[in-house]
C-alpha cells in the first residue's frame, strides 16, 4: 500500500510540474522549407493575392531606403524598403489574374520559411469580418451603447469602468448603436459598417485599445461547461448572450480589454497597415513577430469539420487577441457569407513566411534546416 501511495504521489507531482512549470517566452523561430512542401501551392489561385500585396507596397510610401519593412517587428530583420521596392515594382507588372505568372514571381523572388513558436509550428487560426450595426450620431431611443474614440489616457480604465461611465462628459462618443452585444463583437472584429437612421453607412475601424489583458469570453463559457468545444463558434456565443442578456452582460465585463474606434473614409475596411483589406487574402498577425506587408502561405484545418484553409495571404492587420509568433485571424469580408465563414473558423495550422531571397540569405545562420 505504501508503494502504491508513493507512486501516486510521484505521478501527481509530475502532472503538477507539467502544468505549473515556467513556460518559455514566445519566440519566433524559422525553419528552411521549399515550395514543394507547401500543401496546395499549385492549386491556389495565388494571383488573387497580388492586388493586396501591391496595396501593402503602397504603405512603404516615401520611407527611406534603409527603413524597415515594419519598424514594430523586433523578431528578425525582414528587409528594408529599398529591398522590397523592386519586388513591388515587379508585382505591379504581373498580368491580372495570371496564376502561373504570380506563382513564378514568388518562386523566383521569395524563399518560404516555416514559422514556429520556440520550434513549435502549430498555432490557432480564426476569422473575422466587417460586422453590420444600426446606429446614430446622437444618443436617443434604442441607441444607447456608445462607440468611443480613443482618449488621450487610453490605458487608464478597464471595460467595466468604461461601461460604468468613466469616459462620460469628454465628447468621445463616435456613434451610438442599438445593440450592446453587436458593439462587443465589433470590438472583436475590429471593423464594421454602421447604418444611420437616414440610411447612410458609416465605416468604423480599430483605433487602439485600453491595453488591458484580453480575456476570451468563449474560453470562459467553455471552462464553465456552458458550451462544449465543438459548439464554440461566434454565432453560438452571440446567441447565448441574446438568450441570457443579464449573464451575457456580466460575462462581457470579465474581459477588461476595450477597443476604441475611428471613422474610416473611402471603400472597404482598413487594417492596421492602413490599406483596404482583401476578403480571404488579408490576415491579422502579431506584428511584434510578423511584419505587416509580408506574404504568408497559410495551411490550417478545422478541428471539428472538414474545413481546410490553404492559400496565399498578406499580413495587413492586427488584433487585441492575436498574440504570438504563430497566430492569425483571416479577414472574410462583409455580409452573411463572410459572417458564417469567420464565425465558424477555429482551426489549427501553420504558416510559411515568404521572404525575399537576399533577406533570407542574410538570415541564413538564424534559420534551422528542414
Amino acid at each position: 500500500m505504501l508503494v502504491i501511495l508513493l507512486v501516486l504521489v510521484l505521478i501527481a507531482a509530475a502532472i503538477a510540474y507539467y502544468f505549473l512549470r515556467p513556460r518559455p517566452a514566445p519566440r519566433l523561430t524559422l525553419n528552411a522549407a521549399t515550395y514543394d512542401q507547401l500543401i496546395g501551392w499549385q492549386e491556389d489561385p495565388v494571383a488573387a493575392a497580388i492586388p493586396g500585396f501591391v496595396k501593402s507596397c503602397g504603405a512603404l510610401g516615401s520611407r527611406s531606403e534603409a527603413a524597415a519593412l515594419d519598424a514594430r517587428t523586433k523578431s528578425f530583420d525582414f528587409g528594408t524598403a529599398g529591398e522590397w521596392r523592386p519586388l513591388c515594382a515587379a508585382a505591379e507588372q504581373l498580368p491580372a489574374g495570371d496564376d502561373k505568372a504570380a506563382r513564378q514571381f514568388f518562386e523566383t523572388s521569395f524563399v518560404p520559411l516555416l514559422a514556429g513558436n520556440n520550434g513549435e509550428p502549430e498555432g490557432l487560426f480564426t476569422g473575422y469580418f466587417e460586422i453590420s450595426l444600426n446606429g446614430s450620431r446622437h444618443r436617443g431611443g434604442s441607441y444607447q451603447t456608445p462607440l468611443y474614440r480613443r482618449p488621450t489616457d487610453a490605458t487608464r480604465f478597464s471595460r467595466a469602468e468604461i461601461e460604468d461611465g468613466a469616459l462620460n462628459g469628454q465628447g468621445l462618443e463616435l456613434l451610438w448603436v442599438d445593440d450592446p452585444i453587436a458593439a462587443f463583437f465589433l470590438e472583436i472584429q475590429g471593423s464594421g459598417r454602421v447604418q444611420l437612421p437616414d440610411g447612410k453607412i458609416v465605416r468604423v475601424g480599430y483605433d487602439g485599445s485600453n491595453g488591458k489583458p484580453y480575456v476570451a469570453v468563449g474560453r470562459l463559457l467553455l471552462d464553465r461547461g456552458v458550451l462544449p468545444r465543438e459548439q464554440l463558434t461566434m454565432a453560438n456565443i452571440r446567441r447565448w448572450m441574446q438568450e441570457h442578456p443579464k449573464e451575457g452582460a456580466e460575462l462581457r465585463r470579465e474581459n477588461p480589454s476595450y477597443v476604441f474606434f475611428r471613422e474610416i473614409p473611402g471603400d472597404g475596411p482598413l487594417g492596421a497597415q492602413r490599406v483596404v483589406l482583401t476578403p480571404e487574402r488579408s490576415i491579422a498577425v502579431d506584428r511584434g513577430f510578423i511584419p505587416l506587408g509580408l506574404p504568408l502561405w497559410l495551411e490550417a484545418q478545422e478541428r471539428f469539420s472538414a474545413g481546410k484553409y490553404r492559400r496565399l495571404v498578406i499580413a495587413q492587420d492586427t488584433g487585441g487577441a492575436i498574440k504570438g509568433p504563430v497566430r492569425g485571424d483571416l479577414f472574410w469580408g462583409h455580409g452573411p457569407t463572410a459572417a458564417a465563414g469567420a464565425g465558424a473558423m477555429n482551426a489549427r495550422g501553420r504558416y510559411y513566411l515568404l521572404v525575399p531571397k537576399p533577406v533570407a540569405a542574410r538570415l541564413g545562420p538564424q534559420i534551422a534546416p528542414h
